[in-house]
């Protein structure tokens, strides 16, 4: 395993995350200790540093696990947790983005996950009743108190984390590295913001989801059950639709459709590390094996073309010929823009 570089930080992080909200069986479909061990360890042995948990997963088991997994070699690992969701039902301030809560949460994620230190801290999702000056200079606080080496945002508008961003860098606080969402042939609504935003803020993009809940596999095509309902959008006809071509795609490279869904998503971003996560063993290995293979120019294009979304307002507006003859005076060919 590669490792990449988180967003324009120094820190190395391996090209293929594992997430860890299989790790606890309370939510009744996760692995219970000894197969999370069994996963954990065949991550690491395949040169996986990359571990993402948070405050509410498995009710804080992940957490519990993975402070026994990593302890003999804590400094090795690049350990992501979440803040925002609840830790106590019908307490408003045992959740969202405030500092309350913010500095409450890390404090019992440190202790379940028994660190001294958080590497990468996620702000999970955005509250909207929190002022983004509460948030960043509260995250900065904890940088500077060595608790949060790294700091990072998910689920949340790109203007948002743009106008956050900015005020970090213009007051001289720490800036999001990183960014979480959810992406997948099967949702591809990030690229009208999310995506271009990292882009150009050079944030390191760490999709979930990549194969839609187990969609992109196939299974729900042959018949099997899962966790994805029937009437979710990863199973209406469009999807099954994409679906069946991961499937052919990969019967013709010779590898499994969910290495093709991972792939698609490796090789459509640039700086991204997906998050994987696994029930068993095997399910990890078929993952990581998606390093040994690529997707070709020609398959990609096609797979590209069935899941295109349309971009709407402002961007067709923006890249209809009209408009870009009158805002480049008819010469948009001959300007070689090194930015797109």
């Amino acid at each position: 395993m590669k490792f990449k570089l988180l967003g324009k930080s120094g820190l190395r992080v391996s090209e293929i995350c594992l997430g860890t909200m299989t790790f606890g069986t309370e939510w009744g479909w996760g692995a219970d200790k000894h197969e999370s061990k069994k996963i954990f360890d065949m991550y690491a042995n395949a040169g996986g540093n990359f571990i993402d948990t948070a405050n509410r997963y498995t009710e804080g088991t992940s957490e519990k696990f993975l402070g026994d997994f990593i302890a003999s070699d804590r400094d090795h690992f690049v350990l992501a947790t979440k803040y925002t969701l609840m830790d106590r039902d019908g307490d408003p301030n045992y959740a969202g983005n405030h500092r309350k809560n913010m500095v409450r949460s890390l404090n019992e994620s440190l202790k379940r996950l028994n660190t001294d230190y958080i590497d990468l801290f996620w702000v999970h999702m955005w509250d909207f009743t929190t002022p983004v000056e509460e948030v960043m200079r509260g995250l900065d606080d904890l940088v500077r108190s060595g608790k949060v080496h790294y700091i990072g945002i998910s689920d949340t508008p790109a203007w948002v984390i743009s106008r956050a961003n900015m005020l970090a860098e213009l007051r001289g606080w720490s800036q999001f590295a990183a960014l979480q969402i959810e992406y997948s042939l099967l949702q591809r609504g990030a690229e009208r913001d999310l995506l271009p935003m990292a882009k150009a803020l050079d944030m390191a993009v760490t999709p979930w989801g990549v194969i839609g809940g187990g969609a992109l596999t196939g299974k729900y095509l042959r018949g099997e059950g899962g966790r994805v309902p029937e009437n979710s959008l990863r199973r209406n006809e469009r999807s099954q639709e994409i679906a069946q071509a991961v499937v052919e795609i990969a019967d013709e490279l010779g590898v499994t459709p969910t290495q093709v869904a991972i792939n698609w998503a490796r090789q459509r971003v640039s700086n991204v590390m997906p998050i994987i996560g696994a029930r068993r063993v095997e399910q990890l290995q078929d993952s990581i094996k998606s390093l040994d293979s690529t997707i070709p120019d020609e398959m990609m294009h096609r797979l590209n073309e069935l899941s295109k979304i349309e971009l709407g307002f402002p961007h067709d507006f923006l890249s209809s010929e009209g408009v870009k003859q009158s805002a480049f005076a008819g010469m948009y060919d001959q300007i070689i823009n090194h930015r797109l």
